[in-house]
């Protein structure tokens, strides 16, 4: 069984995954942890299946495995085995993109704890303008929602969901043909006209480093997402 805590609170995240790791190991139990540092990728086939020397039952804390992209990678790429396994593991994690929340839900038992946001504020007014391409805009808007409280996670991922829209309207002819509501492909059409070949690839893979080297601790992710808008 896989149980997933994520999010940008993550000290009640923390908590939670290990009241739960309590749950699971009961009286004898047996509890093993392992960091991204620990982890060893292909490792998963025999956690998922070997039988324990202490106990009948084993209980797998994946501690926080996007602290290392490759061994979040393969976590990401053998959530089905996790699932129909008979040891239990429980996945700590930070904030996530929309992607890999799904897919969270579709293999485990997923809680995502976010902290309150002190102001609403709404993420897709961000969408707009990188649409627009109008730089200034953007980057208010990105101060805006940082005061709100927003986390830059959250708004990577509207910004992602945003330019793979985009790439996917270049790649076809209707809104039928792109699985596409009218409206939101017509406005993607029209956006389209101001972003040279190739330039959306670019910004979604450079979004998506920015993201991955956040979580490594390479470097500030607000700061580099900051930049990356003035990029724009």
């Amino acid at each position: 069984m896989l149980y997933i805590y994520f999010g940008n609170n993550t000290g009640e995240v923390r908590q939670k995954a290990l009241a739960r790791v309590h749950v699971c190991a009961g009286n004898d139990g047996q509890v093993v942890h392992i960091t991204s540092d620990a982890y060893v990728v292909g490792s998963l086939t025999d956690l998922a299946s070997g039988a324990s020397l202490f106990s009948e039952k084993q209980v797998f804390l994946l501690d926080t495995p996007s602290e290392r992209a490759e061994a979040y990678e393969d976590i990401m790429e053998n959530l089905g085995l996790l699932k129909e396994s008979e040891h239990d593991f429980i996945l700590i994690e930070q904030a996530v993109l929309a992607g890999d929340k799904k897919k969270f839900s579709a293999h485990g038992e997923a809680h995502e704890i976010t902290a309150e946001k002190k102001d609403s504020f709404n993420t897709f007014s961000l969408t707009d303008a990188f649409c627009m391409r109008d730089k200034k805009t953007l980057w208010l808007l990105l101060m805006e929602a940082r005061k709100a409280g927003v986390p830059p996670e959250e708004i990577i991922g509207v910004l992602f969901w945003q330019i793979k829209i985009l790439r996917l309207v270049e790649k076809t002819k209707s809104a039928e043909e792109a699985g596409q509501k009218p409206f939101v492909y017509q406005k993607a059409k029209r956006a389209l006209s101001k972003f040279k070949s190739g330039e959306l690839e670019k910004l979604s893979r450079e979004l998506l480093v920015l993201y991955h080297e956040g979580h490594l601790g390479k470097g500030d992710i607000n700061l580099t997402l900051e930049k990356w808008v003035l990029t724009v």
